[in-house]
């Protein structure tokens, strides 16, 4: 299925599901050493996909989840490996959509979020440009409108000290003066 999140339109099946996540890669047409991130329905079940949960990551779970912000930890055992990377790690996120979040909510599970696109192509903002990338690919493509968009997540891998960022995305560290005295503290 596809997807409104608060930055652009994500694919998604049930993270937990092997088949399903191939499927993912083969729609995107994406290389199974490339990771794809999840989404949780709330903070209180990520340690059922991680392993351990360091302190800078608390900090930034509470001043940025829900929202654009994915955080790499370091993954749980029964995760399907393809969604991790080289060094079993795993990218989580709790959207602050109410589509996705719905979506979390309702199948208590992490689903997948990698933009609706394939691979290397634009990231699209409305249902329509999903449709004409991904035509009849899909299952399921649900119409929230046009998403935000001008920014993909920001990612932060929190299993390194101190805790590196990987992308920089919708959240900027240094736009305000809370921002960059979160991100002193985690550094």
């Amino acid at each position: 299925m596809a997807y409104p999140t608060e930055t652009f339109y994500g694919l998604g099946v049930h993270a937990l599901n092997e088949e399903a996540v191939k499927k993912i890669y083969a729609i995107k047409k994406r290389d199974f050493y490339q990771p794809l991130l999840i989404l949780i329905p709330h903070r209180g079940v990520l340690p059922l996909y991680v392993r351990d949960v360091p302190k800078g990551a608390l900090m930034l779970i509470e001043r940025f989840w829900p929202g654009p912000l994915t955080l790499i930890f370091f993954a749980s055992s029964h995760l399907p490996s393809m969604l991790l990377g080289e060094a079993d790690k795993i990218a989580i996120r709790v959207s602050s959509h109410p589509i996705a979040q719905a979506l979390t909510e309702w199948l208590n599970a992490p689903i997948t979020s990698t933009s609706a696109n394939i691979s290397g192509a634009q990231s699209p903002c409305t249902a329509e440009e999903v449709s004409s990338q991904l035509e009849n690919k899909i299952d399921l493509l649900l119409d929230g409108g046009r998403t935000q968009g001008e920014k993909p997540s920001t990612i932060i891998d929190v299993t390194v000290s101190p805790p590196r960022l990987i992308r920089d995305g919708a959240i900027p560290f240094a736009a305000n003066n809370k921002d960059e005295i979160v991100w002193k503290i985690i550094k």
